[in-house]
């Protein structure tokens, strides 16, 4: 009797510890999911030394997937989203991040990811964890967990190379015959190498090259603008160029540069693609620096009348009623809506495998908010499409509509 009973506890625990080794086993591809819930965090810079923030991702993630919430969730699973840790801009915390989310919070994936410098990216890769966001650094490239919903804007030399911005603007200039335009970027590497896929983006589109320029400091705003600007306003033959780009993470330094140039009686086009932001109209002293300026997006404009708008419009309204619509916003926003669509698709047997094996299987989504994004194609070039916007009379303007372009091999 009791030899009887003891080998039944001996069995009851033997089956116990296998089934303990089957969820040991599956346990990481299934990390965050229930048969309810998928939970989700995101990394973002929300404080940076140069006052750079990319914190409003988090609210349009947020919109985002408490509209897919309100409408069942996907699969009958709710979107359970922790929020955004922040990396204050420094890859070290980034990682740390990364791994506080995936090792503690037990998250699926990161999803808004809107660091410039995030140390993540390898640590995800070797995990297997998915994660979305703007790809604005080599980090994101070559991956197969990394969705930047622009694809990755750092494609090595052979791939393909964005020609939408410069083609945008010179179809909003009436063309390209004859204009020249000046590149300036400051010394990150990020920002170096915007320089040489952005300069290329205007070449391709007929543009000549005045100059590139990287030696902007990228920590702060220079305390001496005069040296940037007497090569800007010199670089086209003795005169100044007719086009200037400027590829640098923060509206302070754009502010500086664009102000220095009108000071000098620069009167050609000035244009960036970060400078979309309502917040800066607020102080007196920015708006005007960029009155005129040219902001380059990668997705629809608010102030366009697509349904597609009026709809995220109206989430951000109901999340956070009385949040300003900023760039940042939008991207935590797409970011989410891709990551929804790729959950769909997946299917409600949901693995991080079965996601990442869908995601990197011919997967294709077009919205006319963002325009289109294939993967795999896309882990290794931009998805090359965006808009324009103009900042006149205080009040931004859509200047060219979301529109997508055949990329070029990057040279």
């Amino acid at each position: 009797m009791v030899r009887r009973g003891s080998a039944a506890f001996v069995v009851m625990v033997l089956a116990a510890g296998c089934a303990a080794q089957q969820q040991g086993a599956t346990g990481q591809s299934t990390a965050g999911v229930t048969d309810t819930t998928i939970r989700i965090g995101g990394v973002l810079t929300k404080t940076s030394a140069s006052g750079y923030s990319t914190k409003d991702a988090e609210i349009g993630a947020r919109a985002r997937f408490e509209r897919a919430n309100a409408e069942g969730g996907v699969h009958g699973r709710r979107i359970e989203f922790l929020g955004a840790e922040d990396d204050g801009q420094d890859a070290a915390k980034g990682d740390a991040a990364a791994k506080k989310l995936v090792q503690k919070d037990q998250v699926f994936a990161l999803v808004p990811v809107h660091a410039p410098n995030f140390g993540g990216a390898a640590f995800l890769e070797q995990q297997g964890v998915p994660w979305f966001g703007w790809a604005t650094g080599p980090q994101w490239c070559g991956t197969k967990t990394g969705f930047g919903y622009n694809g990755c804007l750092a494609p090595k030399q052979g791939a393909g190379s964005q020609t939408w911005w410069g083609r945008q603007l010179a179809d909003l200039l009436g063309g390209s015959s004859g204009k020249s335009v000046w590149v300036q970027t400051s010394d990150s590497s990020g920002s170096k190498y915007g320089g040489t896929t952005i300069s290329q983006s205007f070449t391709a589109a007929g543009f000549q090259l005045a100059g590139v320029n990287s030696g902007l400091p990228a920590a702060a705003p220079p305390p001496d603008w005069l040296p940037y600007i007497n090569k800007i306003m010199t670089s086209d033959d003795g005169g100044p160029p007719d086009v200037v780009v400027s590829v640098i993470a923060g509206t302070k330094f754009n502010v500086g540069l664009y102000a220095a140039l009108k000071r000098a009686g620069y009167k050609g086009v000035l244009t960036d693609a970060t400078s979309y932001d309502a917040a800066i109209l607020k102080d007196e002293a920015s708006a005007e620096a960029l009155e005129g300026v040219i902001a380059a997006p990668m997705f629809e404009p608010f102030e366009s009348s697509a349904p597609e708008i009026a709809r995220l419009r109206q989430d951000v309204e109901k999340a956070a009623p009385g949040t300003a619509l900023t760039q940042h916003l939008a991207i935590g926003y797409w970011a989410a809506d891709i990551f929804l669509d790729m959950l769909n698709k997946a299917g409600k047997d949901l693995t991080r495998e079965k996601f990442l094996a869908t995601g990197n299987g011919s997967y294709v989504y077009e919205n006319p908010g963002f325009g289109r994004i294939q993967y795999p194609k896309d882990h290794n070039e931009p998805n090359g499409c965006g808009a324009l916007v103009k900042l006149a009379g205080g009040a931004f303007q859509v200047a060219k509509s979301m529109k997508c372009f055949d990329n070029v091999p990057l040279k």
